[in-house]
């Protein structure tokens, strides 16, 4: 009996592994490779691997030093790293987004206390959060300002450079951060045509394995560490590296780089005609986003 196909109509939650990232982690398992952090062989050879990817997502990611690069469990740790590293040492303001995701919105609100202050920018009603509202939320006092590049739940693509420009033209010194987990997989995400110090990715949202994730971090922002115990990713990031998962990551960032027009072309054709019938069929109802750029998923 033949089985039935599987459709997935939850892509912003999950991805299947790209094929070539599963036989990447396949060769790195295979190796039989030591703890990167040691110096005999065959830890030489998995930091080897380390490096040589840490190289190719700094490129993808248009960061000019590799070790701009760290690698982390996935999304939600590099958004905490990204908000609570920056914020470990500073007062004033953090200004975050009300639409962004519980990895960023908590995050921001564990680190409140007397001298640092959460203040939540709305998006409009088509789910698009503006630069001036960001502008006039920020002031010399502002820490951190972190705004998602697309929005997990309608894919509301936000205009992140301009952000970046007007906050930094309300207070010059500010950190700008993006979490562009959902971002990836429907468009470039390059550090410096944003103008962003940070960017958070997830490798399982573009078709790598779940638990691995990068923050690139620009060299001009200190980041502390918010996990203890050792002296990985250049100090930032504690922890014996997933070797594996880090390969298999960044090659499913190359592989989705390369697919992405036609990507977005099928996905995008296949959101359409499902929010069309939704249309016929429920007439009162109301496509959120619709009006302005979406990721195609």
């Amino acid at each position: 009996m033949t089985e039935a196909p599987t459709f997935a109509l939850d892509h912003a939650a999950t991805t299947t592994l790209r094929p070539g990232a599963r036989t990447a982690m396949i060769e790195a398992w295979d190796a039989d490779l030591g703890n990167a952090s040691g110096t005999h062989g065959s830890a030489r050879r998995a930091k080897n691997l380390i490096e040589e990817a840490r190289e190719r997502a700094a490129e993808l990611l248009g960061l000019r030093r590799p070790l701009d690069v760290i690698f982390t469990s996935g999304g939600t740790e590099s958004d905490n790293l990204a908000v609570r590293g920056v914020a470990a040492s500073a007062s004033g303001s953090i200004v975050v987004s009300s639409i962004e995701h519980k990895a960023v919105l908590e995050a921001a609100r564990a680190c409140r206390t007397p001298d640092l202050a959460v203040l939540e920018v709305h998006p409009d009603a088509d789910g698009v959060v503006g630069p001036d509202s960001v502008s006039a939320a920020v002031d010399e006092g502002t820490c951190l300002v972190s705004v998602m590049m697309a929005n997990n739940e309608v894919g509301t693509v936000q205009p992140i450079g301009a952000i970046a420009e007007a906050a930094r033209g309300a207070a010059p010194g500010v950190v700008v951060h993006t979490d562009a987990v959902q971002a990836f997989v429907g468009g470039p995400v390059d550090v410096a045509e944003l103008g962003v110090d940070l960017a958070t990715l997830s490798a399982h949202k573009f078709g790598g394995p779940q638990g691995v994730g990068i923050l690139g971090v620009t060299s001009s922002v200190a980041l502390q560490p918010i996990v203890f115990g050792g002296g990985h990713e250049g100090g930032r990031r504690p922890g014996t590296s997933n070797v594996a998962g880090i390969v298999g990551m960044v090659t499913a960032m190359e592989e989705a780089a390369d697919d992405r027009r036609r990507f977005g072309e099928v996905v995008g054709v296949e959101r359409d005609s499902f929010e069309r019938v939704l249309k016929e069929r429920i007439p009162s109802a109301t496509i959120t986003g619709a009006r302005v750029e979406r990721v195609p998923h």
